[in-house]
């Protein structure tokens, strides 16, 4: 029964909801007990030990011994604030048409009046390192002044080579900043922003570091820095310079997201001691499961490389005349199961199966179990045999807890 504004009266399905979606992701227990802690002064003491921990620790997660700075925002706000420190009004940026999310950045620099040259694909392969070496190669007066990547573009389930894209801005010899999108790669997928030479990395909360909405990050190189001191864009809440002070000293310029914090140092120290290395071999193997999974029930992962294959999430294309939004439905109305949806031109196209985060084997196969039957359901022509599939990978690819 449903009352008029279409709440349920009596409906309240028994267990757990299965949030599998390629974030926000499921917050685990231990972040949330965490974050049900009392507010505390944000200018005393006690924060300033919070601070310091937090601001030190986030940068073994990027991977840094630069700064990283933390914004109470969604990624969208590290995207603008990645653009507004380095970049003035009228810059050229390079960017490619890797999915939804890096079609979203490049419309936020055009807002911003910066000129984008985007180049184009086809949402199933990641950015095109020998496309952005051509262009780079072409830009004799060094007009375009960075190159904006999404390292895993959450649409579409592909990766693209950061290390690749670096050395292709190097063998041009082009001096723009490097922006890499991590949004929904940190903490699942191995990133490394001092190594690979990026310049700025942008991250939020949701994904990988389990948490819910709420935080955003730039870690910045010092050329980014650097860069920012002759920037003309305008900027105040999201000024890097008036972050900084304050931060060296555990403190931040404005009232911060303290239970967020409480919840961060939490996710930092779990993934400290599960260890990265270990992190990212687990995400690695349960996106090969599901990837199984999805061949044998007679169906085709999105993305085309598979060097490029997403160890966070995994988009399945429909059969022709299906729609993946009726099987949502499905799996969420008889399984009480949430699947990410087709974005943009993929809407209806694709189903999302997000398996990053605060993740096990057990869920993994409670997940696909629901996707099968959710196929059933739908009428989806499949066959039967997904969940043996990735059972059998996950028995004969054992993760020890220790390796």
């Amino acid at each position: 029964m449903k009352l008029a504004n279409g709440l349920a009266l009596n409906g309240h399905p028994s267990g757990r909801h299965f949030l599998q979606i390629p974030g926000p992701t499921n917050v685990p227990d231990r972040i949330l007990r965490a974050m049900d802690y009392p507010t505390i002064d944000h200018r005393g003491p006690e924060f300033q030990a919070l601070g310091k921990s937090v601001l030190d620790g986030i940068r073994s997660v990027f991977q840094t011994v630069q700064p990283v700075i933390i914004y109470p925002a969604s990624g969208t706000g590290a995207w603008e604030a990645a653009l507004v420190n380095c970049l003035s009004p009228g810059d050229s940026v390079l960017m490619c048409e890797t999915g939804h999310f890096a079609s979203l950045w490049k419309r936020l620099a055009e807002r911003l009046q910066l000129q984008v040259h985007f180049i184009p694909g086809d949402w199933r392969h990641g950015a095109d390192p020998l496309a952005l070496e051509e262009q780079l190669t072409e830009d004799k007066e060094h007009a375009i002044k960075a190159v904006c990547v999404v390292h895993n573009e959450t649409s579409t389930g592909v990766t693209s080579q950061v290390p690749a894209i670096r050395k292709a801005i190097d063998q041009a010899a082009h001096p723009a900043l490097l922006m890499v999108d991590t949004i929904s790669s940190l903490g699942s997928v191995d990133y490394r922003h001092d190594d690979w030479g990026v310049d700025v990395t942008v991250a939020g909360s949701q994904k990988g570091l389990m948490l819910p909405p709420g935080l955003s990050f730039n870690a910045i190189s010092e050329k980014a820095l650097k860069a920012s001191e002759s920037a003309r864009l305008p900027r105040a809440y999201w000024d890097w310079q008036e972050m900084l002070g304050p931060n060296a000293r555990g403190f931040f310029p404005y009232t911060p997201a303290s239970n967020l914090l409480y919840g961060l140092h939490e996710a930092i120290a779990m993934l400290q001691e599960e260890g990265l290395t270990q992190v990212f071999a687990r995400h690695q193997r349960h996106a090969a499961a599901t990837r199984a999974a999805v061949k044998a029930w007679g169906l085709e992962v999105l993305a085309k490389n598979p060097l490029e294959y997403s160890p966070a999430l995994t988009a399945v294309l429909m059969p022709e005349g299906q729609d993946a939004d009726a099987l949502r439905k499905a799996a969420l109305e008889r399984f009480n199961l949430s699947l990410g949806q087709g974005l943009g031109k993929l809407s209806g196209k694709v189903f999302r199966i997000g398996h990053l985060g605060d993740f096990n084997d057990l869920m993994l196969m409670a997940t696909l179990s629901g996707v099968e039957m959710a196929l059933a359901v739908a009428g989806v022509p499949h066959h039967c045999a997904g969940v043996r599939a990735a059972m059998d990978h996950l028995q004969q690819n054992s993760l020890s807890a220790h390796s």
